[in-house]
Protein backbone atom coordinates (compact mmCIF):
# COMPACT_ATOMS: atom_id res chain seq x y z
CA UNK A 1 0.00 0.00 0.00
CA UNK A 2 2.94 2.37 0.59
CA UNK A 3 3.61 2.10 -3.12
CA UNK A 4 -0.14 3.91 -3.76
CA UNK A 5 0.68 6.87 -1.57
CA UNK A 6 1.75 10.42 -3.54
CA UNK A 7 3.98 13.46 -2.20
CA UNK A 8 4.20 17.24 -2.79
CA UNK A 9 7.08 19.32 -1.74
CA UNK A 10 6.82 22.41 0.08
CA UNK A 11 2.86 22.00 0.70
CA UNK A 12 0.99 23.54 1.80
CA UNK A 13 3.57 25.65 3.06
CA UNK A 14 7.68 25.94 1.76
CA UNK A 15 9.24 22.87 3.93
CA UNK A 16 6.21 20.48 4.28
CA UNK A 17 6.01 17.44 1.89
CA UNK A 18 2.42 16.86 1.85
CA UNK A 19 1.40 12.80 1.96
CA UNK A 20 -1.56 12.42 -0.51
CA UNK A 21 -3.68 9.20 0.46
CA UNK A 22 -6.51 10.38 -2.12
CA UNK A 23 -4.84 7.68 -4.36
CA UNK A 24 -5.99 4.49 -1.97
CA UNK A 25 -9.62 6.01 -3.63
CA UNK A 26 -8.88 5.30 -6.97
CA UNK A 27 -8.05 1.49 -7.32
CA UNK A 28 -10.92 -0.64 -5.11
CA UNK A 29 -8.78 -3.26 -4.42
CA UNK A 30 -6.32 -1.06 -2.86
CA UNK A 31 -9.24 0.51 -0.37
CA UNK A 32 -10.65 -2.94 0.29
CA UNK A 33 -7.70 -3.81 1.65
CA UNK A 34 -7.17 -0.72 3.26
CA UNK A 35 -10.81 -0.74 4.64
CA UNK A 36 -9.69 -4.13 6.23
CA UNK A 37 -6.57 -3.36 8.01
CA UNK A 38 -8.35 -0.06 9.69
CA UNK A 39 -11.48 -2.73 10.77
CA UNK A 40 -8.42 -5.30 11.93
CA UNK A 41 -7.21 -2.83 13.94
CA UNK A 42 -10.66 -1.28 15.47
CA UNK A 43 -12.18 -2.19 18.61
CA UNK A 44 -14.24 0.91 19.32
CA UNK A 45 -17.92 1.18 18.30
CA UNK A 46 -17.70 4.81 17.90
CA UNK A 47 -15.20 6.63 15.77
CA UNK A 48 -14.25 10.35 15.95
CA UNK A 49 -12.82 11.02 12.56
CA UNK A 50 -11.33 14.64 12.07
CA UNK A 51 -12.79 16.39 8.35
CA UNK A 52 -12.17 15.82 5.83
CA UNK A 53 -9.87 13.16 5.03
CA UNK A 54 -10.59 10.99 8.45
CA UNK A 55 -14.59 10.85 6.81
CA UNK A 56 -13.34 9.11 3.66
CA UNK A 57 -11.79 5.98 5.41
CA UNK A 58 -14.41 6.01 8.21
CA UNK A 59 -18.18 5.93 7.29
CA UNK A 60 -17.57 2.84 4.52
CA UNK A 61 -17.02 1.02 8.18
CA UNK A 62 -21.11 1.39 9.51
CA UNK A 63 -21.20 -0.95 6.23
CA UNK A 64 -18.72 -3.30 6.37
CA UNK A 65 -17.96 -3.39 10.26
CA UNK A 66 -21.07 -4.65 12.10
CA UNK A 67 -18.97 -3.46 15.34
CA UNK A 68 -19.44 -0.22 14.40
CA UNK A 69 -22.07 1.94 15.56
CA UNK A 70 -21.29 5.64 15.42
CA UNK A 71 -19.17 8.27 13.06
CA UNK A 72 -18.61 11.10 14.96
CA UNK A 73 -17.78 13.87 12.61
CA UNK A 74 -15.05 16.53 13.91
CA UNK A 75 -15.85 19.66 11.35
CA UNK A 76 -13.68 22.99 11.02
CA UNK A 77 -15.56 26.14 11.70
CA UNK A 78 -19.46 26.61 10.53
CA UNK A 79 -19.70 23.25 8.45
CA UNK A 80 -21.67 21.75 11.75
CA UNK A 81 -25.19 22.74 12.68
CA UNK A 82 -26.39 22.84 16.12
CA UNK A 83 -28.38 23.39 18.54
CA UNK A 84 -27.76 25.71 21.74
CA UNK A 85 -25.35 23.79 24.03
CA UNK A 86 -24.44 21.25 21.84
CA UNK A 87 -21.30 22.53 19.95
CA UNK A 88 -17.96 21.92 21.71
CA UNK A 89 -14.71 23.64 20.24
CA UNK A 90 -11.21 21.76 19.97
CA UNK A 91 -8.28 23.76 19.96
CA UNK A 92 -5.00 21.77 17.86
CA UNK A 93 -1.83 22.11 16.77
CA UNK A 94 -0.83 21.63 14.02
CA UNK A 95 2.38 21.22 11.89
CA UNK A 96 1.98 24.81 10.33
CA UNK A 97 0.13 26.65 13.21
CA UNK A 98 -3.20 26.37 15.44
CA UNK A 99 -6.63 25.75 14.63
CA UNK A 100 -9.98 24.97 15.73
CA UNK A 101 -12.53 22.04 15.09
CA UNK A 102 -16.36 21.32 16.26
CA UNK A 103 -18.15 18.52 17.19
CA UNK A 104 -21.52 18.01 18.87
CA UNK A 105 -22.93 16.16 21.93
CA UNK A 106 -25.53 14.95 20.23
CA UNK A 107 -23.46 12.99 17.58
CA UNK A 108 -21.33 10.67 20.31
CA UNK A 109 -24.82 10.70 22.74
CA UNK A 110 -26.45 8.82 19.39
CA UNK A 111 -23.64 6.10 19.74
CA UNK A 112 -22.81 3.12 21.56
CA UNK A 113 -23.02 3.47 25.10
CA UNK A 114 -21.84 0.22 27.20
CA UNK A 115 -23.78 -1.06 30.20
CA UNK A 116 -21.41 0.52 32.72
CA UNK A 117 -21.90 3.70 31.63
CA UNK A 118 -18.82 4.11 29.10
CA UNK A 119 -18.33 4.98 25.31
CA UNK A 120 -15.52 3.62 24.09
CA UNK A 121 -14.55 5.54 21.16
CA UNK A 122 -11.80 5.91 18.32
CA UNK A 123 -10.38 8.14 16.56
CA UNK A 124 -9.10 7.88 12.93
CA UNK A 125 -7.35 10.42 10.78
CA UNK A 126 -5.11 9.94 7.75
CA UNK A 127 -1.51 10.76 8.72
CA UNK A 128 0.15 11.10 11.93
CA UNK A 129 2.91 13.77 11.74
CA UNK A 130 2.99 16.19 15.63
CA UNK A 131 0.13 14.38 16.91
CA UNK A 132 -1.90 17.75 17.93
CA UNK A 133 -4.64 17.48 15.95
CA UNK A 134 -5.13 14.15 17.73
CA UNK A 135 -4.64 15.18 20.71
CA UNK A 136 -6.36 18.14 21.03
CA UNK A 137 -9.40 15.93 19.97
CA UNK A 138 -8.79 13.57 22.21
CA UNK A 139 -8.46 15.71 25.46
CA UNK A 140 -11.25 17.37 24.57
CA UNK A 141 -13.47 13.98 24.37
CA UNK A 142 -12.04 13.42 27.53
CA UNK A 143 -13.09 16.33 28.97
CA UNK A 144 -16.57 15.72 28.28
CA UNK A 145 -19.48 14.12 30.34
CA UNK A 146 -22.39 13.13 28.21
CA UNK A 147 -25.65 12.94 29.51
CA UNK A 148 -27.76 10.18 28.19
CA UNK A 149 -31.53 10.01 29.19
CA UNK A 150 -30.43 11.77 32.45
CA UNK A 151 -27.64 9.68 33.03
CA UNK A 152 -24.40 10.60 32.76
CA UNK A 153 -21.50 8.32 31.07
CA UNK A 154 -17.53 9.01 30.37
CA UNK A 155 -15.72 8.64 26.82
CA UNK A 156 -12.78 6.46 27.06
CA UNK A 157 -10.44 6.82 23.86
CA UNK A 158 -9.35 2.61 23.08
CA UNK A 159 -6.91 4.25 20.12
CA UNK A 160 -5.42 5.76 17.80
CA UNK A 161 -5.67 4.79 14.00
CA UNK A 162 -3.82 6.33 11.27
CA UNK A 163 -3.19 5.07 7.54
CA UNK A 164 0.10 6.41 7.37
CA UNK A 165 2.69 7.62 10.28
CA UNK A 166 5.72 9.87 9.85
CA UNK A 167 8.18 7.79 12.29
CA UNK A 168 10.80 11.12 12.21
CA UNK A 169 8.14 13.24 14.30
CA UNK A 170 6.78 13.24 17.74
CA UNK A 171 3.20 12.16 17.45
CA UNK A 172 3.28 8.60 18.42
CA UNK A 173 5.11 9.89 21.80
CA UNK A 174 2.14 12.28 22.96
CA UNK A 175 -0.87 9.91 22.00
CA UNK A 176 0.29 6.94 23.59
CA UNK A 177 0.36 9.07 26.52
CA UNK A 178 -3.61 8.93 25.71
CA UNK A 179 -3.76 5.27 23.89
CA UNK A 180 -2.20 2.86 22.15
CA UNK A 181 -1.47 4.16 18.79
CA UNK A 182 -1.87 1.91 15.65
CA UNK A 183 -0.80 2.51 12.26
CA UNK A 184 -1.09 0.72 8.92
CA UNK A 185 2.68 2.23 6.72
CA UNK A 186 5.30 4.15 8.43
CA UNK A 187 7.42 6.67 6.58
CA UNK A 188 11.02 7.78 7.51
Amino acid sequence: MKNTLKFYNDFPKRGIVFVDIIPFLQDKETFRQLMTEISNNLTAPNIAAPEARGFLFTAPLLLSDPRVENIIPIRKSGKLPFNEGDLREVCIEKEYGLDKLYYRISDIAAGKIEEDGTIHMAIIDDVLATGGTCEGIANSLLEQEITVGGKPHRIVIDEFIFLVELDGLSGRKRLEKIAPVKTLIHLL
